[in-house]
């Protein structure tokens, strides 16, 4: 039979193509046969060669658990860096101590500022106060008690306001400078041990007892409170004021030193002061204790035994 050159060529080209397939295919059998040739793994003893045990595993498991045992090695890893303390040693990350103190500091700060802000007004009023530039304020003598006279308004009463208020005077009710409860819960007791030169008189605007003791003889508080103000007054000289319960508060003036600080606790007879006899007003050492209730003077000998 005779072929053509033309043929020849197709007859060779389709030879060529069928043993490139035929070669991949036995290449892919061969892949494949290396992947699932199975091995078998024995463990002997050496002395007597007893087997202990065997696995058959082939390449294509050993794959699949390699990369299973991988992966659940980097999961755990992870875990174990997000979920504990060894995140610390990773940078960028900060620990629970660090930032707690990091809030605590950002607090301090903030109450730091606050502080700062109202130092800054009491030295610019205390500069006002030093140049002049602040008008002099008159108060009644040795108290905190303010008397605003308004000049505009008349005042006068009418006759029956008159005939009300004489009755009303007639039975020592509802006067201005009222006494508290004449039975509080509160238990006073004396703040300090000495001679009384002055008594409580609101006739003479003396809302206070003036107690003479010795210099730097120590002041207590007459009961449990919170320190609402402390500083120094060219009139009363130093001065401290504690509130307690019930609306009282009392008013230590006069004295030379002082020991709590504004916003402290004190406790009953706890020592916050010393006698002195600072400020214009003094005449001697002595102690100007005030009572007052609900914003008004009452007088202390009704609450504390001096003696």
């Amino acid at each position: 039979m005779c072929i053509s050159s033309r043929g020849r060529g197709i007859l060779k080209t389709l030879y060529i193509c069928h043993y490139k397939l035929q070669m991949e295919k036995s290449r892919k059998e061969k892949i494949k046969e290396k992947l699932t040739y199975k091995y078998r793994f024995v463990v002997l003893n050496e002395d007597t060669f007893e087997e202990r045990f065997s696995f058959k595993l082939n390449r294509l498991n050993a794959f699949v658990f390699g990369g299973i045992f991988s992966f659940l090695l980097i999961v755990c890893t992870i875990l174990l860096i997000a979920l504990t303390p060894l995140k610390e040693y990773i940078q960028g990350y900060s620990s629970t101590e660090l930032q707690k103190e990091a809030s605590n500091l950002v607090y301090k700060v903030d109450s730091l500022n606050r502080a700062l802000t109202v130092n800054d007004m009491y030295i610019e009023n205390i500069q006002q106060v030093l140049k002049g530039e602040i008008k002099r304020v008159t108060f009644n003598k040795d108290s905190v008690f303010k008397q605003f006279q308004i000049e505009e308004i008349n005042f006068a009463p009418s006759a029956v306001d008159s005939a009300f208020r004489e009755e009303v005077e007639q039975l020592d009710r509802f006067s201005v400078f009222q006494q508290a409860r004449k039975n509080p819960d509160i238990v006073f007791t004396s703040p300090i041990k000495g001679e009384i030169t002055q008594n409580y008189d609101d006739q003479e605007k003396h809302f206070a007892i003036d107690i003479a003791v010795a210099a730097d003889s120590p002041v207590k508080a007459v009961a449990d409170g919170t320190v609402i103000f402390n500083g120094f007054t060219a009139d009363t000289g130093y001065v401290i004021i504690i509130e307690h319960g019930q609306g009282f508060i009392s008013v230590y003036k006069h004295n030379s030193t002082i020991y709590k600080e504004q916003a402290e606790l004190v406790k009953t007879g706890e020592v916050i002061a010393s006698a002195g006899s600072t400020g214009a007003f003094s005449t001697g050492a002595h102690l100007h204790f005030e009572l007052w209730n609900d914003g008004y003077p009452v007088n202390p000998a009704n609450y504390i035994n001096f003696e």
